[in-house]
């Protein structure tokens, strides 16, 4: 069944510029000399070594265990040898321990114990030992988010994909819909629901063809195209008119919602006993020479996913972890592929703004156009001035940090850096007392 969604009033409208990869079959990455494999890529504490220098591995096998509940296993991308393990500053400039593993092009894989019922739990306690986390972008390790406090009713899966330049979840939805629906039947027992939405932009009328064609158990919600639809609040509010309070999660309106790449991972982990080892993304953007969607193995370096793509372009001026609204810019090409990651987006100078910022002029279009209904240009002045305490009362930690402030200030003000700052220094001063 094929309905319309509802509009919500702010946001912003940006070119989709997907063209350039839509078209684009997803295909296979060949296994990396290499691989840098971060103990750090979910929400919460990192995982710990649990191998070490020297060790034979294979992929699927087990390096690094997850510490807490909210934390997540890391496995081997690749079979080979355990090179060092030691602390890498990342082209973000983030500095974490990474497992650093040499190919020996065996291929030797290492699968998960086979289920023996798919229960609840043993669905939900399969996907916390795969490692899975959201690969929306979020990293929240998805069985703590399969094991709610308060009871579920409707589960919402995530086919927006607002960003622009990304398409892997579009190619996913297309080449894997079958996988996306057996997936999609094990969160529902895991979740213990019956309701079932998927969310589709308009801009996406194939995938909403066939999703409604195929499957007409499920709710299929046209979405109108507008950013940041796919934020989990807005989506929430799209699709089945529920308002997340301020403070509050989906679980607290009787809702989750997963990823499209989310949960074909479930899938894989709960029917084929495979680990988290790999991701899908989207290598896009005028700077690169041959887009692609890509299958990569987790710790690929970024600079051999651009060389398999062609390499860059001579106008190429900025390239960005992710896609040019919610990705972070790069400082270097000293960097890999991680669960979160959904895209690598190389822009021209063309398509990127690189002018310094100038005095905020007092326009207000970073408030009137703010999803949020914040005032990002007092949050920044408070950022800026170290007053913490006020940036809290004015919203700071409710930030989405979707960048639609940021991308209509006539002063160039770096507005989501700022808030950022602040979300982070309001948890450092609540966690030290």
């Amino acid at each position: 069944m094929i309905v319309k969604g509802k509009n919500y009033r702010y946001g912003i409208h940006v070119p989709d510029n997907k063209s350039l990869s839509k078209d684009k079959e997803i295909e296979v990455f060949p296994s990396p000399k290499m691989v840098y494999v971060s103990l750090t890529q979910h929400i919460g504490a990192p995982a710990q070594a649990v191998v070490n220098v020297g060790d034979k591995v294979k992929k699927g096998m087990l390096i690094g265990k997850e510490t807490g509940f909210v934390s997540a296993n890391v496995y081997s991308p690749i079979s080979g040898e355990v090179k060092s393990i030691e602390r890498i500053t990342n082209g973000l400039q983030q500095n974490q321990e990474y497992v650093v593993i040499e190919n020996d092009n065996l291929n030797e894989e290492e699968f998960l114990s086979p289920l023996t019922t798919f229960s609840k739990e043993e669905i939900v306690a399969r996907i916390r030992e795969a490692g899975i986390v959201g690969l929306g972008g979020a990293g929240f390790p998805t069985a703590v988010k399969f094991s709610p406090k308060e009871p579920i009713d409707t589960l919402i899966i995530n086919g927006a994909e607002c960003e622009p330049y990304l398409t892997c979840d579009y190619r996913l939805m297309l080449e894997r819909a079958d996988d996306i629906y057996k997936g999609i039947k094990y969160i529902k027992i895991a979740l213990g629901v019956s309701n079932v939405i998927v969310g589709i932009e308009k801009n996406k009328p194939d995938v909403i063809e066939k999703f409604g064609k195929l499957f007409p158990d499920l709710k299929i919600v046209a979405l109108k195209k507008q950013y940041p639809m796919g934020s989990e609040k807005h989506l929430i509010y799209c699709t089945t008119g529920r308002k997340v309070p301020v403070g509050k999660l989906p679980m607290d309106v009787s809702v989750c919602v997963a990823n499209i790449k989310t949960v074909i991972a479930c899938l894989e982990a709960v029917e084929d006993n495979k680990p988290l080892t790999e991701i899908v993304l989207t290598v896009s953007g005028n700077g690169i020479v041959e887009p692609k969607n890509l299958l990569v193995p987790l710790g690929t370096s970024f600079s051999e996913i651009i060389e398999f793509c062609g390499g860059l372009t001579e106008k190429a001026e900025k390239i960005i972890a992710g896609g040019p609204m919610m990705g972070k810019t790069l400082i270097n090409l000293n960097h890999f592929a991680r669960k979160t990651d959904s895209g690598i987006t190389v822009l021209t100078k063309d398509e990127t703004d690189i002018a310094n910022p100038t005095n905020c002029i007092n326009c207000a279009k970073c408030a009137s156009n703010c999803p949020m209904r914040l005032m990002p240009m007092y949050i920044e002045a408070f950022a800026l001035a170290g007053d913490f305490e006020s940036a809290e009362k004015y919203g700071a930690m409710n930030c989405l940090e979707c960048g639609s402030c940021a991308y209509n200030c006539p002063a160039k003000r770096s507005l989501v850096q700022s808030i950022n700052y602040a979300k982070s220094k309001i948890r450092e001063l609540k966690t030290n007392g």
